[in-house]
């Protein structure tokens, strides 16, 4: 099937998925993860068998929060309180429109004195060179005012999310703007129909002896799951939204990069299932471990069990995800690619990834041997993939168009936990209909 009548198919398959509508979605004829049809959406749990999430006690959020503990917030001041306010006993949150935590602009936490241009003349590689990084830089220094500016940005914009909390957004949209949400070290948790636009970091670090070129690095992931359990991701958007990597400045000759990842799973986390998001155009999306250290393996060995399903990765450049010792489920997914593709899965230290019953939207040039990327040697499972209509064996392209990086097959395991897979030459006009904000049915 040709690019062309590939994409007819598609939207022919969008307007069908239009006609059906939220009715006979929620009765499962697209496999959605809600069992009934139930109108109180903040109270819903996850379903029975819906990934990794819902294994052993399952994550049913906030689920069972009095009315003492149901809060509605429209400022980041009051989502702050509210997350605050009872501790880890069961809580809800609603967002009612959209909540800046940055409004008063980077301005707002930069250290007296730092002041950006005499950091650029300070550091530039004709000056400073490129053999030697800023750790040692005093307090005073460029660097040093630099530091304490990104400190204060990161106590501003960082939430840390407690144990059997639901944050839900109120109607079409909801969402946040240069929030880092922190789930760090607790258990139960759900975030659904939230549009997340990616926090900016307002003061990059620069590193000239990051490869040969040197590089600037950010900080602050959009969300955060840290060595927790049970957590569900649903029906979420996260864009880069007024700020692309493709408008960012470039100095010294490297791009301006002020965005880090839009989901991290890390750091031992377990039972997570991100279902019906989008991630859309951005770089470094999604990665699942973060580290391949020894010290690192001991945490994560035998955890990061995620499952992904139902989620659209649109004109993202790389990890989608990237995984370092997990069992990853990942099927039905739509991944439409752009120019600028650098790969989708990255096969990690000791992973085990499942990757099957996706679809691809390649353009013409894009070879779908660039949809896996090895790492590390780890045998994969991947199966029943299409590729712009077209079943493809993505780990025998692979091998035949890089050698040097050879790919094995079988990832070790099978997974059981799936609510409904559907098949993926309609996956495009599922989910490119149903999932992101404000789509929840």
């Amino acid at each position: 099937m040709n690019a062309q009548v590939w994409h007819e198919h598609v939207m022919v398959a969008r307007r069908v998925a239009s006609l059906i509508g939220c009715t006979a979605l929620l009765l499962g004829v697209t496999g959605t993860s809600a069992q009934a049809a139930p109108r109180d959406f903040e109270r819903q749990v996850l379903a029975a068998n819906d990934g990794w999430g819902s294994e052993g006690t399952g994550t049913t959020g906030g689920s069972a929060a009095d009315a003492a503990h149901v809060y509605t917030v429209t400022t980041w001041a009051q989502f702050k309180a509210a997350l605050k306010d009872g501790g880890s006993a069961p809580k809800i949150i609603k967002v009612k429109g959209v909540i800046d935590a940055v409004s008063e602009g980077c301005d707002a936490f930069a250290a007296p004195g730092y002041d950006f241009d005499a950091y650029l003349k300070k550091y530039a590689p004709e000056t400073w060179g490129m053999d030697k990084d800023l750790s040692d830089e005093p307090a005073d220094s460029p660097e040093g005012l630099r530091r304490l500016s990104s400190d204060n940005q990161d106590e501003a914009i960082k939430a840390k999310v407690p144990a059997n909390t639901t944050i839900i957004g109120v109607g079409r949209n909801a969402g946040f703007k240069g929030a880092s949400l922190q789930i760090q070290g607790v258990d139960n948790v759900i975030i659904r129909n939230l549009t997340f636009e990616s926090p900016l970091d307002c003061f990059p670090q620069w590193d000239p002896t990051d490869t040969d070129t040197g590089a600037w690095n950010s900080e602050y992931d959009t969300a955060v799951i840290n060595g927790s359990t049970h957590v569900w991701m649903d029906h979420n958007t996260f864009t880069d939204g007024s700020h692309p990597d493709s408008e960012a400045p470039t100095y010294f000759g490297t791009v301006f990069q002020q965005h880090d990842g839009q989901l991290d799973i890390i750091k031992g986390s377990n039972y997570v299932t991100a279902s019906w998001n989008v991630f859309a155009d951005h770089d470094k999306t999604l990665m699942i471990g973060n580290s391949d250290s020894e010290s690192t393996a001991v945490i994560d060995r035998g955890k990061l069990k995620v499952t992904l399903h139902h989620n659209q990765f649109r004109n993202v450049l790389e990890r989608a995800p990237r995984v370092r010792f997990g069992q990853v489920d990942s099927y039905n997914n739509h991944f439409v690619v752009g120019q600028n593709y650098v790969y989708s899965y990255g096969i990690g230290k000791e992973s085990q990834l499942v990757a099957e019953h996706n679809a691809f939207t390649l353009p013409a040039g894009i070879s779908p041997a660039k949809i896996l990327k090895r790492w590390i040697d780890s045998p994969l499972t991947a199966a029943d993939n299409y590729v712009n209509g077209k079943r493809v064996d993505l780990i025998a392209v692979h091998n035949a168009e890089i050698p040097e990086e050879t790919l094995r097959s079988g990832a070790g395991w099978t997974p059981t936990l799936r609510a409904k897979v559907d098949p993926p030459k309609a996956i495009p006009g599922i989910v490119d209909h149903r999932a992101g904000a404000g789509r929840i049915c």
